[in-house]
């Protein structure tokens, strides 16, 4: 099983910074999506069952993102938020 996930990390990690970037941004409209549901008027069950699902997918999408990102790629977006707020 350590073998498996090893396999999966080096894989993610061989994406681009790009890809990085997209599936992080991804997680926004899980998370957002994932406790907009509550307001649907539908059984308690359906609502922890939904939620409990989107926010898998919000969770799962950031810790994708940060992973294909890594150390350098956290430290390049920061950077560039850095540069974009001294430039305003």
């Amino acid at each position: 099983m350590k073998q498996l996930f090893q396999r999966l990390k080096n894989w993610l990690s061989s994406l681009s910074f790009r890809t990085g970037v997209i599936v992080l941004l991804c997680c926004i409209p899980f998370y957002i999506l994932s406790f907009a549901q509550m307001a649907l008027p539908i059984s308690t069950q359906a609502k922890g069952i939904l939620w409990v699902v989107l926010f898998g997918l919000a969770k799962t999408c950031q810790y994708g993102g940060l992973t294909i990102l890594g150390v350098e790629g956290i430290k390049r977006l920061k950077a560039k938020f850095k540069k974009k707020s001294s430039n305003s």
